[in-house]
């Protein structure tokens, strides 16, 4: 490999770069692109789901306002409030890893995963709660207050279609940020090199994201006139 005039004098060779890049500018381009490629994919998986969402409301509007009215506003709210706060200690982590910060950055990242082990604890009250309410799509399913309840019927499979695969990103989430802790705490990340920190946090921002169109799209239309 063929190095310009200057780079290695600039740049000393890192234990942190891996062989097929010339230095670690490129290596940390190369592992932000292939996360915004990933996180484009589920855009658009994430946009589908939307779609189908905003499609059968359109059609039923009455149905999806009694539906959403049925919601459980108090948990909806509170797990918006957790993941905009994990936002924040993830994004404080990020900074503490660029000031070199090792002992704060892996105090944020736990807090972090704590933070989304509680919005997990907190929806599984939730899914409880609505189990002993009937309002679980398929054969046991009950919304007799509805006027329309075989269409609400569609929203409640929307909710929990929508709801639970953003539940398993957040347990995945949770569970690679607590692995960077631990690598964190073992001093992997100094500020020359600090990426994985950064790309994990691109992520836990787009779970966050996502639960921020959820929540007034299931907990808030009942608060609109149709």
């Amino acid at each position: 490999m063929h190095h310009s005039h200057g780079t290695t004098e600039a740049v000393p060779p890192s234990r942190y770069l891996a062989f097929q890049f010339e230095d670690l500018a490129q290596q940390r381009e190369s592992a932000t692109l292939g996360m915004w490629i990933f996180l484009s994919t589920e855009i658009l998986f994430f946009g589908a789901l939307f779609t189908a969402y905003f499609i059968y409301r359109g059609i039923y509007p009455k149905a999806f306002a009694e539906a959403s009215g049925a919601m459980l506003i108090k948990y909806g709210t509170a797990n918006t409030f957790i993941l905009i706060c994990s936002s924040l200690t993830m994004a404080l982590s990020v900074h503490a890893a660029q000031m070199g910060k090792r002992k704060l950055l892996t105090l944020l990242l736990v807090v972090t995963a704590v933070l989304g082990c509680v919005f997990l604890v907190n929806k599984g009250f939730e899914y409880h709660q609505e189990w002993l309410e009937h309002h679980v799509p398929g054969p046991g399913f009950e919304f007799p207050e509805s006027s329309d309840p075989r269409h609400a019927q569609i929203f409640f499979s929307l909710y929990f279609i929508m709801t639970g695969i953003h539940t398993v990103h957040l347990i995945i989430g949770a569970g690679v940020v607590l692995t960077i802790a631990f690598f964190a705490w073992r001093g992997h990340y100094p500020p020359e090199y600090h990426t994985p920190v950064e790309n994990v946090g691109l992520y836990w921002h787009f779970v966050d994201i996502v639960w921020v169109f959820l929540y007034p799209m299931l907990y808030l239309v009942a608060h609109r006139h149709f």
